[in-house]
């Protein structure tokens, strides 16, 4: 009971950038299309670059972006294939993409503070990179797919710069390079100004939305079933298997496996629908109902984990 009361007085302030946004958007005609370039182009590659800069990695630490990329990747087309003709529309696509990936930036790492000792909400942070370079491949490559062509969707990733970012930080930090110490304090505010904005962008994704049209529950069930059950599900055979058969990791990275599969639906799945015009209100009427669910959801896990 203390942990939810914990994490429901973190949290609320989450809500209030959400309904800064909306009502910037509404109200002042805050153009969201502009905030999620910003997120997408400029802050988000600038965030990478600096979390991969960070961290010291080995090869436990790097088998964890890497599990979590791929998982991911293979959720959403098994949802995209799966599911596809449920839907006429874009909706499909910004399911799998959703699907595939969670809201382990904007949500996760304030979670993770509250939860994690502080060497090991490095690690989370760093795994975190693993869903913002799906998010920027295959799952802008999935949500492009329901308004532009295969090769128009390839040419839109190869323009982002998030990738690039990501291993040129990879690049520097294996020789050695590191950050000027006047700059970090520029990093960190950067992070925090990410995080705002995203938050923001739920609220600015519900401009427009229609409850009748937007309300779908075909949607919000198979959502919410991959990323609330098949997610933990998986993290918990892998952290079983791990543990009484293949002997490869510590329980550090055990508790940032399992943080990451319970943060609800992504941030990004709105910006993203937002920068594509893929369903951005139904996308975050969903995102946003997880974000609620999470407030009890997160605690129920946790004690299952524990006791796991």
């Amino acid at each position: 009971m203390a942990l939810f009361f914990m994490l429901l007085g973190k949290i609320i302030p989450l809500y209030f950038n959400i309904a800064i946004g909306y009502l910037l958007t509404k109200y002042l005609k805050v153009r969201r299309d502009i905030v999620a370039f910003l997120l997408v182009y400029i802050l988000g590659p600038a965030v990478i670059l600096f979390a991969t800069l960070s961290i010291k990695i080995d090869l436990q630490i790097a088998f964890l972006p890497i599990i979590v990329f791929l998982f991911g990747s293979f959720l959403a087309f098994f949802v995209l294939i799966k599911h596809s003709k449920k839907w006429n529309d874009s909706s499909i696509n910004t399911l799998a993409f959703t699907c595939g990936t969670g809201n382990t930036g904007y949500f996760g790492i304030p979670l993770a503070m509250i939860l994690l000792e502080p060497h090991v909400v490095n690690i989370f942070i760093f795994v975190t990179l693993a869903s913002l370079l799906y998010e920027n491949t295959t799952g802008f490559f999935i949500t492009a797919k329901g308004a532009f062509s295969a090769k128009q969707s390839i040419l839109k990733i190869l323009r982002l710069p998030l990738v690039y970012a990501f291993i040129l930080g990879l690049v520097l930090n294996i020789n050695g390079f590191e950050l000027p110490q006047k700059v970090i304090p520029y990093f960190e505010n950067l992070k925090w100004v990410y995080g705002i904005l995203g938050m923001m962008m739920l609220g600015m994704g519900l401009k427009g939305f229609n409850l009748d049209e937007d309300f779908d529950k075909k949607y919000i069930k198979i959502a919410y079933f991959y990323k609330f059950f098949i997610w933990p599900l998986f993290m918990l055979v892998l952290i079983y298997l791990d543990k009484n058969i293949f002997m490869y990791l510590n329980s550090d990275i055990y508790d940032v496996l399992f943080m990451m599969s319970i943060v609800p639906l992504a941030g990004n799945t709105v910006t993203l629908a937002i920068l594509l015009k893929a369903k951005p209100e139904k996308a975050s009427f969903t995102v946003l109902l997880s974000n609620l669910v999470s407030v009890i959801y997160i605690p129920l896990t946790l004690s299952i984990y524990q006791g796991f």
